[in-house]
């Protein structure tokens, strides 16, 4: 019978580097007649995470105690860790880019490459390779530069992200949303709908967006603030990129294909809340902070403080870091005009605050399913349900905590005509009754199905999801202080988990 693997401490892993010595501490946790495929299947992934989140609830209470050496070291201790290696690896290669390789292109898409990749993160001789530049577009006709790293690039910024986390936790702003663990879009919206809400609540709104924020944050105030191992942050920094086959230099900002990039960049804006309490009487002024990534959002009782004070403390914030605010995506608005945030429109009428999808969310959503029944001409209606599928299921659910029923409603109306077009087109010589008891008399509900076979050969049926069927419910916003590396707020996160249904964190 397989031994199963024992998560090695850090002592073990600082051992000889070399491939020989490695291997033979490896063997006597995992079974030396294991191969490292093997060997990785039998990783014992809980005592692995418990490990590591051991090592990272030590150094969040070193970062609050205020003890920098301490912090250093304890870095240092989980960096080395083989624990924190096999699950910065099954990260990255268990990612949705998995598959897209870097300037090497190599991928681990083995139990094999995963072992031997976690084996070959070591510190010493290390050296980041240039990133793979793509383009991908953005809804206003744009393109968004993406650069791609190489696996193991993305492994060691996995590991590395390890050890920073908890420092970027606590240090982190309360209102901050983003790329942040246990905290989603639905806690920034929740935060709105708390500051806009009441009676009494500020009128004015700025709608603020830093402008290409990821791409201009100065790599000299990086190197100097962030609490991480200055040579391999300066390497993710200045590899590199290629494109068209022709190297170029990075000389700011951090990449958006990076694994460590959004908490730099959530790092980098830590304290801008702050700066906008510092100008603002909190509840003359009616001042509130609500930040997602880089989209951000202030409030206040008046225009006149909103442009007068918050705006220029603002840019003097974003200076600093070599940013600014993007004047064509930042405006000040009364909440009875309205404003899109985050996918959602929020608004209040006859002074009650609505919250409901937004205008460029609908069509984006309406597009998507189109241009999908649209290529789907020619195939069956099986096939087309299973794809579809998922696409109204993600969106129905990311709006699923707001008044989003008519809405949802809407939605189904406009698919069902669309189906309906699909269905007459794939079935031009069917008489529109034959069509509507096809594909729309099967299901007791009239949805559009299809009738197909199971793994046994048994007949199933297939029914095209509804955004109606995906129930609205009420969402408890997690706590503006809390860190789920402190060990204080452990039985807070266990609540959350019961009453939202989460994952773990």
């Amino acid at each position: 019978m397989l031994m199963a693997c024992r998560c090695l401490t850090a002592r073990e892993s600082e051992k000889p580097s070399h491939q020989g010595k490695q291997m033979t501490g490896v063997e006597k946790l995992t079974g030396a007649t294991l191969n490292l495929g093997s060997r990785w299947n039998a990783i014992d992934w809980r005592k692995a995470e418990k490990e590591v989140r051991r090592l990272q609830t030590r150094i969040a209470k070193a970062v609050k105690s205020g003890k920098t050496n301490r912090i250093k070291a304890l870095q240092w201790v989980l960096t080395h860790s083989l624990s924190a290696k096999f699950l910065a690896v099954k990260r990255v290669a268990s990612s949705r880019g998995a598959r897209t390789p870097g300037v090497d292109g190599a991928v681990w898409n083995t139990p094999a490459k995963k072992m031997r990749g976690a084996l070959s993160l070591q510190r010493k001789g290390y050296r980041a390779m240039p990133l793979r530049r793509v383009l991908i577009p953005k809804r206003s006709g744009k393109m968004r530069p993406l650069g791609i790293p190489t696996m193991k690039d993305r492994a060691m910024q996995a590991l590395y992200l390890l050890a920073l986390e908890p420092v970027a936790e606590t240090l982190a702003d309360a209102n901050s949303y983003g790329f942040r663990p246990c905290r989603s879009c639905r806690d920034a919206i929740g935060q709105c709908f708390i500051a806009l809400g009441r009676k009494y609540s500020p009128q004015w709104v700025l709608d603020a967006d830093i402008k290409a924020c990821f791409d201009w944050i100065s790599h000299d105030w990086l190197l100097k603030n962030i609490p991480a191992d200055r040579k391999m942050l300066e390497q993710w920094l200045r590899c590199g990129f290629v494109q068209n086959r022709k190297l170029f230099p990075t000389k700011d900002g951090t990449p958006q294909g990076g694994v460590i990039s959004p908490t730099l960049a959530n790092m980098t804006l830590d304290g801008l809340e702050n700066a906008v309490r510092k100008v603002s009487h909190i509840r003359r002024d009616k001042v509130n902070f609500i930040r997602y990534a880089d989209d951000f959002i202030v409030t206040a009782s008046s225009r006149e403080h909103l442009e007068q004070a918050v705006l220029p403390a603002i840019g003097a914030f974003l200076k600093e870091r070599g940013l600014s605010v993007s004047p064509e995506k930042t405006r000040v608005v009364h909440i009875e005009q309205g404003f899109d945030f985050l996918g959602q429109n929020i608004r209040k009428f006859r002074n009650k605050l609505i919250i409901k999808p937004s205008k460029d969310s609908m069509k984006a959503f309406v597009e998507k399913a189109k241009s999908i029944i649209r290529e789907a001409r020619g195939w069956n209606a099986g096939s087309l349900i299973e794809k579809l599928n998922p696409v109204i299921r993600g969106w129905a659910n990311y709006h699923r905590f707001i008044q989003a029923a008519r809405t949802f409603g809407k939605m189904h109306e406009i698919l069902s005509r669309s189906l309906l077009k699909w269905a007459e087109h794939n079935n031009s010589g069917r008489t529109p009754k034959w069509i509507r008891n096809r594909f729309f008399g099967l299901s007791a509900k009239k949805r559009f199905s299809s009738m197909a076979t199971d793994g046994r050969g048994k007949p199933k049926l297939l029914e095209l999801i509804s955004p109606r069927d995906i129930r609205i419910v009420r969402y408890i916003k997690i706590k503006g202080e809390s860190n789920p590396f402190n060990p204080e707020w452990l039985d807070y996160f266990r609540m959350r988990r019961v009453a939202n249904n989460w994952s773990p964190c």
